[in-house]
């Protein structure tokens, strides 16, 4: 379980193997306190688990539905990573829950710089837009964000400076694919709905 806080950026430095046994292989500063093998982290959104560690970073083992699902297959050496480690028990929640586990993938339709801040509009496939509500939360690329603005084909969110600059949010243009984890809390609400049998209507307010 995570929280859409990004604790550090991490560098893309390659995948391995074939599509069916994939390793990331990341790049990333120490750690004060040092990872441990079997760890869960969140890397660009998807939840990895540490199956080796070295001096310079660590690598994931990737299934299948997560290169089919996430932007890990597409990504060039040198891009950046956004990482968080697990939430503990006794951490503050200063985002919102976060799972690690995508939903699908996004495209980033316009970047448009409002005050300091940054409104980023994001298209979406209909299975994945029923889940986004004004004023609820998503995570992309990990970031935990607040839903500003829908429509039935895309949402805005915006990215204040520290957000921008801290993630690899600063790298995005348009036309960039981005990985979209909607909140747990709303899916679980739509599926309890639909197998009670209520009538679902699109809502945006």
């Amino acid at each position: 379980m995570f929280t859409g806080l990004i604790q550090k950026k991490g560098v893309f430095k390659g995948l391995r193997g074939s599509a069916d046994a994939a390793v990331i292989d990341v790049v990333c500063e120490t750690w004060e306190t040092p990872l441990a093998l079997g760890e869960s982290i969140a890397t660009q959104g998807a939840c990895l688990t540490v199956a080796s560690i070295r001096a310079d970073g660590f690598s994931a083992d990737v299934l299948p539905e997560t290169l089919a699902r996430t932007t890990l297959g597409k990504l060039k050496p040198g891009a950046s990573l956004n990482l968080e480690r697990a939430l503990r028990l006794c951490d503050r929640l200063g985002g919102h829950i976060v799972t690690g586990h995508i939903d699908g993938t996004g495209r980033i339709e316009s970047v448009t710089p409002t005050g300091r801040d940054r409104k980023i509009r994001v298209s979406c496939a209909a299975e994945i837009s029923r889940y986004i509500v004004m004023k609820g939360s998503v995570a992309l690329d990990g970031v935990s964000l607040t839903i500003s603005d829908v429509s039935d084909t895309w949402f805005e969110v915006c990215a204040i400076p520290t957000t921008w600059r801290e993630t690899s949010f600063s790298e995005r243009i348009p036309g960039d694919a981005v990985n979209i984890e909607t909140d747990i809390l709303g899916r679980y609400v739509v599926a309890l709905l639909r197998n009670a049998g209520v009538p679902q209507e699109r809502r945006y307010t």
